[in-house]
């Protein structure tokens, strides 16, 4: 092989895996729980993963800012991806027709388009939330079976 060839395959080799995704290192104080998520009844910490991934996928971390009153409302996202994993607390989800409590230590993995409602949860709850892609969407739908009442915060 001559050196130009090399050259060559390398500059090539180079341009085809150059990373789409850039290293992301966010510590606790890097960013701060703020009021500006698709909840206003919550708080979100955004991980920095969004911006590293391109809008690949979003990661944040999602904790209660006032007490359950009405809850998310039956909705279902547009991604590709979606888990939960609860960090604290616990928080008490509609998925369909089944009531699922989710509690401190548990993985959820909503499967794409699945109509849920979150409608109760503890006030030390925190989770962290991937979804991807970052843009995911949300819709409103028509309810699929009757919600309990949340659980007052004494």
């Amino acid at each position: 092989m001559t050196e130009g060839h090399a050259a060559v395959l390398e500059k090539d080799f180079a341009a085809a895996t150059k990373p789409e995704t850039e290293f992301s290192h966010v510590k606790p104080g890097d960013t701060e729980f703020k009021g500006s998520g698709l909840r206003d009844f919550f708080l979100y910490r955004d991980l920095g993963i969004a911006k590293a991934t391109n809008g690949k996928v979003i990661a944040h971390l999602v904790k209660a800012n006032m007490a359950p009153t009405e809850g998310t409302g039956w909705h279902k996202h547009i991604a590709d991806f979606q888990i939960v994993i609860m960090t604290k607390g616990w928080a008490r989800f509609m998925y369909e027709d089944k009531e699922t409590l989710v509690s401190a230590g548990d993985v959820v993995h909503q499967r794409p388009g699945i109509t849920h409602y979150l409608f109760d949860y503890s006030p030390d709850m925190e989770y962290l939330e991937i979804v991807g892609p970052a843009n995911f969407g949300t819709v409103e739908v028509e309810g699929v079976a009757e919600v309990p009442a949340p659980t007052p915060w004494k």
